[in-house]
């Protein structure tokens, strides 16, 4: 894809109800030039992938949607080992809707890892003391704190998620002025997304949490939990979300050992 059928592509998404944020597509790109695919039929475009490889040994897929009146014609099959053969041999991570996991399994040997639970809530309240706000934050520390959390480094992509228009980001700091945690919230098709939330500690999680929700009073927010981080989902549910959502994180080789116990909410679906 050019830079400008990206948007289409998030369109699309938007269309199956993913709900992705208004700016995101800059981002997306920001993160692999090369890893956005579009399929065409007689110049018209009917479906998209993306493949974005962030390092040499990882790489995430998302953004696979092909045009209803086009589906079930072997279009999406093309268009999906299009983007696969862009990763090579990397070990291939995706957030699959769970009505799918059949094919993923068969077509492309993705194996399941665990759950990923949307939870919707409504923003507002005050924000607690002891956050800051993101902008205070070295970038070299917060892309070390991000890489903790996430299978390979992602500095491009970090440095544009977090600067899109109306987006904001807060930080808790130890005494040593090292990252304990952070999170977005930005805003997207339908309310506001906190991801990615990343905290060392459950209270830590919260207060970040708590001061995003701030940001959007009376509006949908949304998290996206991993289900095998139990205080995650104690969060969302003590703050009265509810789910709405879910999807299965899959792998084509081994699972990353993730710090599963410090992700409290997804960066993104489409690129993981």
């Amino acid at each position: 894809m050019r830079r400008q059928e990206v948007r289409v592509a998030v369109g699309w998404a938007e269309q199956e109800g993913w709900n992705p944020g208004i700016h995101d597509a800059e981002a997306f790109y920001a993160a692999d030039s090369e890893g956005f695919f579009i399929a065409e039929l007689d110049g018209e475009p009917v479906g998209s992938v993306s493949v974005v490889n962030y390092s040499e040994t990882f790489a995430f897929a998302g953004l696979y949607v092909v045009k209803p009146e086009f589906r079930d014609r072997g279009y999406g099959s093309r268009l999906f080992a299009a983007g696969l053969s862009h990763a090579g041999d990397r070990n291939i991570g995706g957030d699959g809707v769970l009505a799918m996991q059949e094919k993923y399994r068969e077509r492309s040997g993705f194996s399941l890892a665990y759950r990923n639970i949307r939870f919707e809530g409504t923003g507002g309240g005050s924000e607690p003391e002891g956050t800051v706000d993101l902008a205070e934050v070295p970038f070299d520390r917060l892309a070390a704190y991000d890489t903790r959390h996430f299978p390979a480094p992602r500095p491009r992509f970090l440095e544009a998620w977090i600067r899109q228009e109306g987006t904001r980001g807060r930080a808790v700091l130890a005494d040593d002025g090292e990252v304990a945690g952070y999170g977005v919230i930005r805003r997207c098709c339908h309310g506001h997304k906190i991801g990615p939330l990343f905290a060392d500690t459950p209270k830590i999680a919260e207060d970040i949490f708590l001061a995003l929700s701030a940001q959007a009073p009376g509006e949908p927010v949304y998290l996206d939990t991993p289900e095998p981080n139990a205080a995650a989902v104690a969060l969302a549910r003590r703050q009265g979300m509810v789910p709405v959502f879910e999807t299965a994180r899959i792998y084509t080789k081994a699972i990353p050992d993730l710090l599963l116990a410090e992700i409290f909410g997804v960066t993104s679906f489409e690129l993981g």
